[in-house]
């Protein structure tokens, strides 16, 4: 579609349907977080991360704290991926420096039979939805997200987070039919539980799939493309206003495979792809967002203003959300973020 000439009401939900804008809009994964000194002193008035996302209002708060800020063009949803593992029965808990755990593993399929799906551990993050979207300026996008099965699934199975994912795999290929049973609980939960969102009052929805990098192309397709395809399908069937982004991080010569057998709205590119690449080889009209490297926001001063320069040219001739290429960084300065901000809407 043709760059219009006045921005959107809504910027980012337009370029998300395929219109390309004037200026790009802006958000930045984990934009709601650690590194604002206002989430800092909620997270020490409150307790821990878990507390903070299962209570509505202050998980509200937290959401509205990078808008107030910075107004960035979207408001992502404060929580956690691993809310769907608690929802199918696993117990989930965060120890202090060294991330999430969940128990039972799911490494037999006695274990995976005996979990009691516990759905309503789910509504508190309804809550904070409806509490965000009565409070979000007008021009505003509402975004919810989830995890994508295979991500969800490596959670699950080695009861914490793994860079090599190597208890997932093993299971994957020693006992496939238990491994397909767990990715479609999860694939289920995963479409009943964006259903809820945006029901609840999101825009727009982001499958995160932060480990796909792991899998071989076989493997991509069955664990990565399929699951997504499906709840994507199911998404467009029963919520058809609502785009869906994915974000297969690390699937770099993938990404086009995905971006075609999946059916996501728009595709997030992380920082390890080249994004003349990803422009020449997706669709010309899907919607990309991406793909700045969290690390050139830190650097800040003439790598931040280079790369950001470069992601606007890449990307300049079709829609593009203007977003980092993973999650930003707990020590990132706020001063190196309203550079992105000034650098990215003072415009071509």
């Amino acid at each position: 579609m043709e760059a219009l000439n006045s921005p959107s009401p809504k910027p980012l939900l337009a370029t998300l349907k395929g219109e390309k804008q004037p200026i790009p809009p802006i958000w930045l994964m984990r934009q709601a977080g650690r590194y604002l000194p206002e989430y800092r002193a909620l997270r020490e008035e409150k307790g821990g991360f878990l507390a903070l996302a299962m209570d509505s209002d202050a998980a509200a708060e937290i959401t509205l704290q990078p808008i107030h800020r910075f107004g960035m063009d979207g408001a992502i949803l404060f929580s956690d991926i691993l809310v769907v593992p608690m929802a199918l029965g696993q117990d989930l808990w965060f120890e202090t420096g060294e991330g999430p755990r969940l128990a039972p593993t799911v490494q037999a399929r006695d274990v995976l039979e005996g979990l009691q799906a516990t759905p309503e551990v789910l509504e508190p993050v309804f809550g904070t939805i409806r509490r965000v979207a009565a409070q979000l300026p007008p021009q505003t996008s509402f975004l919810g997200f989830a995890g994508s099965p295979w991500t969800v699934a490596t959670y699950m199975i080695a009861g914490q987070g793994s860079r090599e994912q190597a208890e997932a795999r093993r299971l994957a290929y020693r006992d496939p039919a238990l491994m397909q049973t767990l990715v479609d609980r999860i694939a289920d939960c995963t479409i009943d539980y964006l259903l809820g969102q945006i029901a609840a009052g999101v825009e727009a929805v982001q499958l995160f799939d932060s480990w796909s990098g792991s899998l071989s192309p076989a493997q991509f397709e069955q664990w990565v493309i399929a699951p997504t395809a499906r709840i994507v399908a199911a998404l467009h069937q029963r919520a058809p206003h609502v785009p869906v982004i994915g974000f297969p991080k690390g699937a770099g010569g993938k990404l086009p495979a995905y971006a075609r057998e999946t059916g996501v709205d728009a595709i997030g590119v992380d920082e390890t792809v080249d994004p003349d690449w990803a422009h020449a080889s997706l669709p010309g009209d899907l919607p990309v967002q991406g793909n700045l490297d969290p690390l050139a926001l830190i650097a800040g001063g003439t790598t931040l203003d280079t790369a950001i320069d470069r992601i606007l040219a890449a990307f300049a001739e079709r829609p593009h959300v203007f977003n980092l290429g993973h999650g930003i960084l707990p020590d990132t300065p706020i001063a190196h973020v309203e550079q992105l901000l000034t650098r990215v809407r003072r415009g071509r």
